[in-house]
């Protein structure tokens, strides 16, 4: 299992950061750019992203190839 990739906000736009990494991976223009950007690290390490809002809170996730199976609830 790869690392959780965050998607934060930035002075000039948005970053997408990998769980526990000190550097941002990449910078984008729009949360909506920046959330593709990490869908891609995320299918190919199996891992989740994790969307901040503005305020710094998490506002989403959506989880590539790391679901339990069958889910649970």
């Amino acid at each position: 299992m790869g690392k959780n990739q965050h998607v934060v906000k930035r002075p000039d736009g948005w970053a997408v950061r990998g769980e526990g990494n000190s550097r941002d991976t990449s910078h984008h223009r729009t949360q909506e750019e920046a959330r593709q950007a990490a869908r891609g690290i995320a299918q190919n390490q199996k891992s989740e992203v994790v969307i901040h809002g503005r305020d710094g809170r998490i506002r989403d996730k959506d989880s590539y190839g790391n679901d339990p199976f069958p889910p649970k609830g």
